[in-house]
């Protein structure tokens, strides 16, 4: 049994492991930079300790002082949570040779499967269907060889993620100039300038598969999750299970998740990605080697804890549960609350958190990493936290998140709660059938309405209840649509 966890994170998913820790009597480690100090994650967790780092982001990027701070407060493990070194090979192997556990698969696992070609060649050696792709470092043999998979194809960074140092390139002209691009980009994020290049599926489905492995040749699923709703390749709206899926396909890409699972022998929680195209074949894309933020849609649905998982597999080498005793229960849908501007093009915003009121309700559950007070800059990810709604079904699951939506409040940073409402109220999501192109294809329709001159001031005088002479929250605003209201009657 696994007795104390050190958090090498920050944020809601730190918060959302030490919440798991608490529960199961495990004693929990967190870290925090000096701009960190007043986080939710300091003061839930039973011991937080400070990194030095001149930069923000670079402390939770410190391999030796993550490790350190480990040994000297008596850490069993190290729980990497998502981003930072969730997927650092060098970091995994690091925690297991100084002879802490590292809650995650092995390192080996994480190198082949951190880089995509390596990634889609073990896929295509465990007869996972891979989308046509090429590889050469010679950009003219390489533009002659695209030419036999047909435009449009996609450039893809060898050692990416998150959308970095992808681009779509439609035609022969474009090709040698996106690459430069792609390569660029690839060595500013990942130090490392490879890219190769595969078929575009065009009106794609981002389909993934939630794994649990023991390492020894065993895997099993918890079913699918739709991630198709994406802004530059990055996702902000997942549900489970996946709208409008032919259960055969579900059937078929569940089963070739555990397959290369299996083959690989994964370890931990894991989540391996499908491009599913209009003719519903499928395609693997990669395998993400860590716990993933929309990992909370999976867990409503199976009622499973997936950290508790981890720790159980960590802690013994085993999986306790069977592919037969996993079942779902109604439909989840996760909406991550991030500080951006989507009317600008997604332009990240900063501020100060001066009003934080979070919606309540039964089957709503926030996965929330800020506090009242906050200031939010440009050091890390621009997501806040994350709003997750169950409900019997997938009708009531989107009523659930407009009326959570609502009622969330956070000002004094822009954030795209009021975009989100929109995404889910739009007709095309509510019938369940819409592609990677969703955000794209109705940007137009998504747009705000420009407030007028009374819709201001009622926000003006919504505002000012809310907050005393000194600009601090006096009494909670639940929701400044009712606000609006009220002033205008």
């Amino acid at each position: 049994m696994i007795e104390s966890v050190l958090i090498a994170n920050r944020g809601e998913i730190a918060c959302r492991i030490i919440s798991t820790l608490r529960r199961m009597g495990i004693r929990s480690i967190a870290v925090y930079h000096f701009a960190d100090r007043r986080a939710p994650h300091v003061k839930l967790a039973d011991v937080a300790v400070e990194l030095k780092a001149e930069v923000p982001s670079d402390a939770y990027l410190d391999m030796q002082q993550l490790i350190d701070a480990a040994s000297r407060l008596g850490a069993a493990a190290i729980h990497p949570g998502y981003g930072f070194l969730a997927e650092n090979a060098i970091f995994a192997r690091t925690v297991t040779d100084t002879g802490l556990i590292f809650i995650g698969p092995s390192a080996e696992v994480i190198e082949i499967m951190g880089d995509k070609i390596r990634a889609t060649e073990f896929a295509t050696g465990a007869g996972i269907p891979v989308a046509p792709r090429v590889i050469d470092d010679d950009i003219a043999t390489l533009a002659d060889e695209v030419e036999g998979i047909g435009y449009p194809v996609l450039i893809k960074a060898a050692a990416g993620g998150g959308g970095k140092g992808m681009k779509i390139v439609h035609n022969r002209d474009q090709l040698r100039e996106q690459i430069a691009i792609a390569q660029s980009e690839a060595e500013r994020y990942f130090l490392d300038r490879r890219v190769y290049v595969e078929r575009f599926i065009q009106r794609p489905r981002h389909i993934e598969v939630q794994i649990l492995g023991d390492g020894n040749g065993n895997a099993i699923h918890l079913f699918e999750r739709e991630c198709s709703v994406q802004r530059r390749f990055q996702k902000i709206v997942e549900e489970s299970p996946a709208p409008d899926l032919d259960p055969s396909v579900r059937d078929e890409i569940c089963k070739a998740a555990v397959t290369l699972s299996a083959a690989a022998n994964y370890r931990n929680a894991g989540t391996v990605e499908f491009i599913l195209a209009p003719d519903n074949s499928f395609y693997f894309l990669e395998m993400n080697t860590r716990l993933q933020v929309e990992h909370p849609v999976t867990e409503a649905v199976t009622g499973l804890d997936l950290v508790e998982e981890q720790l159980h597999i960590a802690s013994s080498g085993t999986l306790r549960l069977t592919q037969s005793a996993i079942t779902q229960s109604g439909h989840a849908i996760e909406c991550r609350i991030c500080a951006e501007r989507p009317d600008e093009d997604f332009l990240p915003a900063t501020g100060s958190v001066r009003l934080l009121r979070l919606p309540e309700g039964d089957d709503v559950r926030i996965d929330n990493g800020v506090h009242e007070g906050q200031e939010i800059g440009a050091s890390f990810d621009s997501m806040l936290a994350k709003l997750i709604a169950h409900g019997p079904d997938r009708r009531r699951a989107i009523e659930r998140c407009i009326g959570a939506l609502r009622e969330y409040v956070l000002l004094g940073v822009a954030v795209n709660i009021d975009y989100l409402t929109r995404i889910l109220r739009h007709p095309a999501f509510q019938s369940g059938r819409y592609d990677t192109g969703f955000l794209a294809d109705h940007a137009n329709e998504l747009i705000a309405t420009p407030l007028d001159r009374s819709d201001v001031d009622a926000v003006l005088v919504a505002a000012a209840l809310a907050t005393d002479s000194f600009g601090h929250a006096a009494y909670a605003v639940p929701d400044l649509h009712a606000a609006i209201g009220h002033w205008r009657n």
